[in-house]
This record gives structure tokens, C-alpha cells and sequence, in this order.
């Protein structure tokens, strides 16, 4: 059994439990999720079984979007509803559609984020929400991220009540945090403010409409039917720019050959998958970082 399996995490889960659950589910040790999706966030998690864990960075490294929910008035520890109310201020006036909207565009293209102290981030060794549990502030990094779109799902012209609650959609890159991005949004609107609701409804080329949920996955299991419903390893690969080989080099390419750059290579330093004429990939290659003129592989695929 070999390939990805979309699913559908529901909240309360962290992405280890869900690896966990898989492996008694499907009786199989070679899983790995990609990428941490917190414990209160449900939605597409991604799960590479058997070869398919060799392309899981690929999924992680890819774009990620959510719909998720900002409440103005209220700020926590943890930056969402799970978190110890830490501010309080009741919103005193209206805020317009407009306003809100002028945000979500000053937050769109590459803005820096620090993360929160409840966050896997590692500092000296140490993830940061250690450090918090234990009551420590520790100095953060600061990041660079890309919000490719943030946008606005309600239609109300004015928004008024002492917490004020408004849905979004945000297409961003990896390392984002959306919880980071809606006290954001809240201080940009001069409230304290938390992230209230978050689902993940796609990432890399996965989607929702993709996802099992655990009792299907179950259901398909017990029916002998489970490996219908994993996806190739070349979906996990959509990111990458795709490179062709003849028929008489497929051997040595699932070798892990070096060649010579090809002459039609245009890639730079990126990662590239070389496919046959099918689409099927054998390998991830790059150029070479210590010879001139060579490509050498970082990845072999094949069997």
C-alpha cells in the first residue's frame, strides 16, 4: 500500500494522533502526515503512506488556504478560542465593510509574522509552546510569508455589537499563521482579537471535496477497498516543474544516475521532477551543488 490519503481532520486531533489512528486503522507503520495542522483546526490533511512519505516535504512546502473566522474584543494566550482570555475591549463603534476590506488588502503579498508562543517553532532546541506551558517568554523569529489572497466572506455593509465576528478565506504560503494573521487583523482595526474558527480547505493540489473522513477510511478498510482511494505520488508534486526523459535513461535515473546538465535545462537550483512520456515520476533532480555542469538526484522514486 503506497500513495496519499486526503483526509478530512477533524478538530480535537493533532496531526500525530491522526498518524496514530491511521496506523491501527490500516495496520501499516510507513505513515506521515505533512505539516502540523493545530488540535482546534479541522480540514485537508494529507497523509503519505509506504513510498509516498519520500514526497511529503513537497506537500508541506507547498500553498496552503483556509476559511477561518476573526472575533474582535477578545485576545488569548494562544492567539484562538482555546486559549485564557489575556485583553478584553469591547468594540464601541461600528466598523464598515470598507474598513475591514482596506485590512485585508494591506495584509495581501509578502508581510512578516512573529509566531505565536503557543507554536511547534524551536527555539535553542525547544518548541515554543514548551516554553509557554512552562510560563517562559522567549525572544521569537520573526518570518517572511505570502498571503496570495485574504478575503471577506459576509456581505454586511456595517458591523456593530461589543465583539463583532466575520468570516475569511486566505491563500498563503507555508510557515503562516493564521491565528498570528487575525489578531492582526483585529490591531489594524484597533481591537483586541483571536482567531474564532479555522478550517484548512486545501493544500498543496488537495482539496475538501478529496478528504476521507475516518470512519470512511474504516469502512473502506474493513471492505478491502482502501488503496482505490490513494492518490499517485505525482499529486503530491504539482508544485514542481516537470522534466522528460527518453525511454533509455529510466534505468539509470532510478539508479540515482548524475548526468551531464542537459542543454535544454532551465531550471536553476529548483527541485525538478523527471517524468517519462506518461507523466510518471522516477526521480527528483537538482543541479549539482558542488560540480559544475552536472545534475544529480535528490529524491529516487521508482521502485
Amino acid at each position: 500500500m503506497e500513495g496519499i490519503l486526503p483526509l478530512y481532520k477533524p478538530k480535537g486531533l493533532t496531526s500525530h494522533d491522526c498518524v496514530s489512528k491511521l496506523r491501527r486503522i490500516l495496520k501499516i507503520r510507513k505513515i506521515g502526515h505533512t505539516g502540523t495542522l493545530d488540535p482546534e483546526t479541522d480540514g485537508v490533511l494529507p497523509i503519505c503512506i509506504g513510498r509516498a512519505t519520500k514526497v511529503a516535504q513537497y506537500i508541506t512546502d507547498a500553498g496552503k488556504a483556509y476559511e477561518g473566522e476573526v472575533t474582535l474584543g477578545i485576545s488569548t494566550t494562544t492567539e484562538d478560542a482555546s486559549g485564557d482570555i489575556v485583553a478584553v475591549k469591547p468594540v464601541e463603534r461600528p466598523i464598515t465593510k470598507e474598513e475591514i476590506l482596506g485590512v485585508l488588502s494591506k495584509l495581501t503579498g509578502e508581510i512578516s509574522q512573529t509566531p505565536p508562543m503557543y507554536s511547534a517553532v524551536k527555539v535553542n532546541g525547544k518548541k515554543l509552546y514548551e516554553y509557554a506551558r512552562q510560563g517562559i517568554e522567549v525572544e521569537r523569529p520573526t518570518r517572511t510569508v505570502m498571503i496570495y489572497s485574504l478575503d471577506l466572506l459576509d456581505d454586511r455593509e456595517i458591523f456593530s455589537g461589543e465583539k463583532i465576528a466575520f468570516r475569511f478565506r486566505a491563500e498563503c504560503s507555508k510557515g503562516t499563521y493564521i491565528r498570528t494573521l487575525a489578531v492582526t487583523i483585529g490591531e489594524m482595526l484597533g481591537y483586541p482579537a483571536h482567531m474564532s474558527d479555522l478550517t484548512r480547505i486545501k493544500a498543496a493540489s488537495f482539496t475538501l471535496s478529496d478528504c476521507l473522513t475516518f470512519e470512511q477510511i474504516k469502512e473502506k478498510a474493513e471492505a478491502g477497498v482502501i488503496s482505490e482511494e490513494l492518490k499517485p505520488l505525482e499529486a503530491a508534486l504539482t508544485c514542481l516543474p516537470k522534466y522528460q526523459i527518453h525511454d533509455k535513461l529510466i534505468e539509470k535515473v532510478k539508479n540515482g544516475a548524475v548526468f551531464p546538465t542537459p542543454a535544454d535545462w532551465k531550471f536553476g537550483n529548483a527541485h525538478v521532477a523527471v517524468i517519462d512520456k506518461n507523466g510518471k515520476v522516477y526521480a527528483i533532480y537538482e543541479a549539482h551543488p558542488k560540480k559544475s555542469g552536472l545534475i544529480k538526484p535528490v529524491k529516487v522514486l521508482a521502485d
